[in-house]
């Protein structure tokens, strides 16, 4: 178990920096510290590997972001309680943290979730990786899809879902782009936002891009 783990750990960092097509399974090899053979008995081909890289994350960011998005709602719920409202639905802010802020809280508690994230951005943008998208990060998708619609009910769900789209890469975006965004900053003549705030202007971002 633990050979296993330190090759997807290794084939997660690789994928990250070349993307697919850059990585070799001897790069991968070399970053676990194994022989190539080892590589093959645990991951299989490249594409059966990056295929188990992409999985192996998939279900705890689910979970955090399903938890998460549980708690919005039940505060809402408290909330409207509290002040004997008819509503309880969370705001959209709310259920749009409850999407992102995750992701930024895993990779508090283990650094390699960037590279994870760099891994999802491929899986993103390429055609390629459609099913591995349909299988691991729909069904979640699909709920917070159905949670923004109702609070967005002026909106298409076409509309909707590309807004969406762009939440997800912006979340990306941050995730990886620390070092861009401090170069700018320091460019523009401003120290960098602490991750903190970022996180509440993305989600600020998001909310007011999906109400537009």
């Amino acid at each position: 178990m633990a050979t296993r783990e330190r090759v997807l750990d290794a084939a997660e960092a690789v994928f990250a920096l070349r993307g697919f097509d850059g990585a070799t399974i001897r790069d991968i090899a070399a970053e676990a510290g194994e022989p190539v053979g080892t590589i093959h008995h645990h991951g299989g081909g490249k594409e059966a590997l990056f295929q188990q890289t992409v999985a192996r994350r998939a279900e705890a960011l689910s979970r955090a972001r399903l938890e998460a998005l549980a708690a919005a709602k039940a505060s809402a719920k408290a909330s409207a309680k509290a002040s004997a409202k008819a509503e309880g639905a969370p705001e959209l802010e709310a259920v749009l943290e409850a999407f992102i802020r995750p992701f930024f809280d895993l990779s508090k508690q283990e650094a390699r979730w960037r590279n994870y994230a760099r891994l999802v951005a491929f899986v993103s943008v390429d055609d390629r990786w459609s099913e591995i998208s349909a299988q691991y990060f729909d069904p979640t998708a699909e709920v917070f899809l159905a949670e923004i619609c109702a609070l967005v009910p002026e909106g298409a769900r076409g509309q909707v879902a590309a807004s969406f789209v762009f939440t997800v890469s912006s979340t990306l975006a941050l995730l990886t782009s620390q070092g861009r965004i401090a170069a700018l900053s320091g460019a523009l003549g401003a120290e960098p936002t602490e991750e903190k705030a970022q996180i509440g202007q993305l989600v600020r971002f998001c909310a007011a891009g999906m109400r537009g």
